[in-house]
């Protein structure tokens, strides 16, 4: 009984000194709009993006169909270059690199919140695209 005591007083204090570093992050996570979110991530007009970006962009906004089994698949954001957000909000599309026979590089991520993200680099930059 005593070693459950002490778990739990273990427990409380933990949770106690952790909170105040836990709340900005999630605060990060949700509060935060759109606008302040992506402070610093560069923009691109959707004119300004690949022939082959534009035709991906046209596909998600119909739902597909889409050439990749891998179309439409969480992205995690382990990178942590897209504003934080809980897993399942982003999920990315490929998008064709002529020439390659496998996926290459070139993704469009997509948040619920519709904001759209491309990257050329496989991850490493993104630009927010302008609508």
């Amino acid at each position: 009984m005593r070693s459950i005591l002490r778990w739990c007083v273990s427990f409380v204090i933990a949770a106690f000194f952790a909170a105040p570093f836990a709340l900005p992050l999630a605060q990060a996570r949700s509060d935060a709009g759109p606008a302040a979110a992506t402070q610093g991530i560069p923009e691109a007009a959707v004119a300004d993006l690949p022939r082959e970006a534009r035709e991906m962009l046209r596909l998600i906004k119909q739902g597909g169909p889409f050439a990749y089994e891998r179309d439409g698949m969480v992205f995690g954001n382990f990178e942590k270059l897209l504003p934080l957000r809980e897993r399942g909000y982003y999920r990315e599309f490929t998008v064709k690199t002529p020439g390659i026979s496998s996926r290459g590089a070139r993704r469009i991520v997509v948040g619920r919140g519709g904001e759209s993200y491309y990257t050329d680099d496989h991850y490493a930059s993104f630009r927010r695209i302008r609508k």
